[in-house]
């Protein structure tokens, strides 16, 4: 392989385990509509605030600056995609993360972007 081209320079033949391979790509089927919903920053602001947590709308309509209907848009996605749940107290509808799996994702990711920002820091 040259050391200057980032690719084989001739065709391969199927490699023996390229099969079980392939068949393992099952296996993240569907987590890419996930990223999609974290990919957002209002998205991952929400679900960062509701780590810390349980609040109505109204509340994180006045944390984040936003308006209502604006938060209730990302916050019906969030439902959605099954990352928040909430429940009814009178007037008020209290949203919460569904599991710390998201709390989990937010974390690795902060953690590996401050690396990044140390690592070219540093």
């Amino acid at each position: 392989m040259n050391p200057n081209r980032d690719h084989c320079e001739e065709n391969c033949s199927e490699e023996p385990g390229n099969r079980a391979l392939r068949d393992s790509l099952m296996d993240v089927a569907g987590l890419s509509e996930l990223f999609k919903a974290l990919a957002d920053e209002t998205r991952t602001r929400i679900l960062y605030l509701l780590s810390q947590e349980e609040l109505c709308v109204h509340s994180i309509a006045q944390v984040m600056e936003m308006s209502l209907p604006a938060v209730s848009h990302h916050l019906r996605l969030l439902k959605t995609m099954r990352l928040v749940s909430y429940r009814r107290e009178g007037k008020h509808a209290y949203y919460r993360l569904n599991d710390d799996h998201v709390l989990e994702l937010i974390q690795v990711a902060m953690d590996h972007y401050r690396e990044g920002l140390e690592a070219s820091h540093g």
